[in-house]
């Protein structure tokens, strides 16, 4: 089967046989026996197009084997192939072909996510996952992923980007609701009410330009001033008083239950001195 390279740096085959087994030659065992990878990169496979491929192995049998390792269980773990083993378990299938392979968990990830990307089955939220996990379980630097997944620095770094979206912003682009141009228009803007109409903007068929001009408006708008909290009556009520009874402008401002601060307008430094003699008791 030809599979598209897509520039993928080393690709499956050569990771494939850094390994000591060979790869050529495949064995039947029992479909119960395998499990899927619960670090697999892909996490949502479409029902229809499982159904379609489960019609096709039924009618002409599994054709490219699955890829696994053993466990220490005497099971098999999925290295590439999940959507084949899920596909014929629909088909009723009780043994598939598959290929052994003998590999350390950080070959395992690579292997998985390799797979996923030269056939463009993961989504960006995936994709981004994928990366992380790389970086954080396996201490990759962001440059050392970019090469082993054949991609540049930047768009390694554009994608775990993505994980800064909220969870609202990424399960809309995990479910294909926005894209991931969309995305980075999102992540542009700060303004939380405004990145709100953006997405909701989005999901209705807005293009990534025109989320873009609503991210350099909100840059551009004026910023709201922040009202302030209006003063418990009490303090309204001392406020007036002290008005009335000392004829100049004053300001009672609460700063926490209990307390605050008085101003008192002055014009001189003769009625200054007047005051803190009142004040004093003099």
């Amino acid at each position: 089967m030809a599979v598209k390279k897509g520039g993928l740096g080393r690709g499956m085959d050569s990771l494939m046989n850094d390994n000591s087994i060979d790869a050529k030659g495949s064995v039947t065992v029992n479909i119960n026996e395998i499990e899927p990878n619960r670090n697999q990169p892909r996490k949502d496979f479409d029902e229809a197009a499982l159904n379609d491929l489960a019609d096709s192995i039924a009618q002409h049998g599994l054709i490219q084997p699955i890829v696994v390792r053993p466990t220490v269980d005497g099971r098999y773990m999925i290295i590439a192939g999940e959507r084949r083993w899920r596909a014929c378990r629909i088909a009723g299938l009780n043994e598939v072909p598959v290929i052994i392979k003998a590999t350390d968990d950080r070959t395992l990830m690579e292997l998985a996510l390799i797979e996923n990307l030269q056939r463009e089955d993961l989504n960006a939220v995936e994709e981004a996952l994928g990366f992380k996990a790389l970086i954080d379980d396996f201490s990759l630097t962001q440059d050392e992923v970019a090469k082993k997944m054949g991609k540049s620095r930047s768009a390694v770094t554009n994608s775990l980007r993505l994980l800064s979206l909220n969870n609202t912003e990424l399960e809309a682009l995990r479910i294909g609701s926005i894209s991931a141009g969309h995305a980075r228009a999102l992540l542009s803007c700060e303004d939380e009410d405004v990145r709100q109409k953006m997405l909701l903007a989005a999901v209705e068929g807005a293009s990534v330009r025109e989320l873009e001009k609503m991210a350099a408006m909100s840059k551009k708008a004026p910023k709201k001033e922040k009202k302030e909290q209006s003063k418990p009556t009490f303090y309204n009520e001392v406020e007036l008083s002290l008005k009335e009874t000392m004829r100049r402008k004053v300001q009672v401002k609460p700063t926490a239950k209990g307390k605050g601060t008085i101003t008192i307008e002055f014009f001189s430094d003769k009625e200054l001195s007047e005051f803190a003699k009142k004040l004093a008791g003099e």
